[in-house]
């Protein structure tokens, strides 16, 4: 029988969630789904256009097929809410994703022997890459969520994110010394122990975590109905409804930048492929610092200013609109323009209100009547995937639409920045309407015997 005392200390202990080392141990699985990704998104997409001197719509449609794919986000996170296991859908995932990706490298060899048998197999193999990440991305979120106490979310979004753009970064080096000199055999096998190197390395992270309290309580919640049920009961929730939108509208307008910033630096301000190149890293400088001061104030503030993250999400949109609005002015200027500052602050803004966002989605993850986390997690993803798919397809368009109709390209430059300044801007209005930024405090579970913890 056990004491009292002995109940509230392990709920005490229980209060406390996920410790910093395993919120890290989830942020070495995130990283993982970055390297690989990054090989199928950059480095194969490279490859594709230079070495096979394909089309460079060829591998764009493929990127974007891989995020149309996800739209299967919220059948992963159902499947993973009524298992009895995320932990096998994070990690089959990741093993999905990479044989596909592994898949998609070997296609380099069928594009030169035959440019149809190549496509085939690459639409497979990039369809299977989006099934890997939905499958394996949304059940992380989840049960980073579920496992982190309230306070802790908004630095867990940090440390997650920056994991996964620090895979991004190591990946891309190593990569680039292995693949010296090129040869399609060398990029199959890097991709290949890629992805064995970042499954062991997940299998070890992810061992034991599912183990831990739940911290969104589950004391007087439902068990999750059926798919179509778990969709409505998501969708019905007004929050949850708007935390869509507002996700759709504003990874919209952070990813219609993606593919015509760099041709904006060179075009009108004159700057070479490698001043260019630094340019994105300052951008990604902003990011990072942005989300650093999102996960440092999280931790340190949360608890006693509850509204917190929606400051941050509000913020972040109004201040990326600002910044897109002083790079279409710079279009009547340049170069005369602070265009480094400039690009800087926009990075910095959409760090903030990204992670922000995601530490948002982590707090209403829970909220639901019945213990749907990973379909409200699976909603959400697939709106920010299929933003992603459209966002740098819309900017390339209505650039290439600005410039035939105004045949300028600073009018050109100036529209689209506007528009995605307008879509931050209606992102910030619908977040001041989310009520998400209240960190409710977790119901913690009725105390059983050790028996009744649940297993991995």
């Amino acid at each position: 029988m056990i004491g009292r005392g002995d109940a509230n200390q392990q709920n005490s202990a229980a209060v406390k969630g996920l410790s910093w080392v395993s919120i890290l141990r989830l942020g070495l699985v995130q990283a993982s789904l970055g390297a690989i990704v990054v090989l199928t998104n950059s480095t194969l997409n490279r490859v594709m256009i230079v070495e096979l001197a394909l089309a460079a719509v060829i591998p764009g449609l493929l990127v974007g097929l891989h995020y149309g794919v996800q739209i299967s986000r919220p059948l992963w996170g159902h499947r993973s809410d009524i298992g009895n296991s995320r932990t096998q859908w994070i990690l089959g995932g990741l093993a999905l994703l990479a044989l596909s990706g592994t898949a998609a490298a070997a296609t380099t060899f069928l594009f030169e022997i035959s440019f149809a048998a190549g496509l085939a197999a690459a639409v497979l193999a990039y369809a299977l890459i989006g099934v890997g990440i939905g499958a394996s991305g949304t059940s992380l979120l989840t049960l980073i969520a579920t496992k982190t106490a309230p306070e802790r979310r908004a630095s867990a979004a940090t440390i997650t994110w920056m994991l996964m753009i620090a895979g991004i970064v190591v990946t891309s080096i190593v990569t680039g010394i292995n693949l010296e000199p090129y040869s399609h055999l060398r990029l199959v096998t890097v991709t290949a122990l890629t992805g064995v190197v970042v499954l062991v390395l997940s299998a070890i992270a992810v061992a034991g975590i599912e183990r831990k309290p739940t911290m969104v309580g589950e004391t007087g919640r439902e068990k999750p109905g059926s798919f179509r049920e778990s969709v409505r009961e998501v969708w019905s929730d007004p929050e949850a409804r708007l935390l869509t939108v507002f996700i759709f509208l504003s990874m919209l307008a952070y990813s219609t930048q993606d593919l015509i910033l760099e041709p904006f630096a060179g075009l009108l301000f004159g700057m070479s492929p490698g001043e260019t190149t630094k340019l994105s890293g300052t951008q990604h400088g902003g990011i990072f610092a942005g989300m650093a001061l999102v996960g440092i104030a999280g931790w340190l503030f949360s608890k006693r200013k509850p509204g917190l993250m929606k400051m941050f999400i509000v913020t972040g949109c109004v201040g990326s609109g600002m910044a897109l609005t002083g790079l279409a002015v710079s279009a009547s200027f340049a170069p005369a323009w602070p265009l480094e500052i400039n690009i800087f602050v926009l990075g910095f803004m959409n760090g903030a209100f990204a992670v922000a966002a995601i530490g948002t989605m982590m707090i209403l993850a829970g909220a639901g009547k019945k213990a749907n986390e990973g379909m409200r997690m699976g909603v959400w993803g697939a709106a920010q995937a299929i933003s992603f798919g459209l966002g740098g397809l819309a900017g390339t368009i209505a650039l290439t639409l600005g410039r035939w109709a105004t045949a300028q390209d600073s009018t050109a430059f100036a529209i689209v920045f506007s528009m995605e300044a307008v879509l931050f801007l209606m992102s910030a209005a619908i977040a001041l309407r989310i009520g998400g930024g209240q960190v409710a405090q977790p119901r913690l579970p009725v105390h059983r015997e050790p028996s009744a913890v649940p297993a991995e």
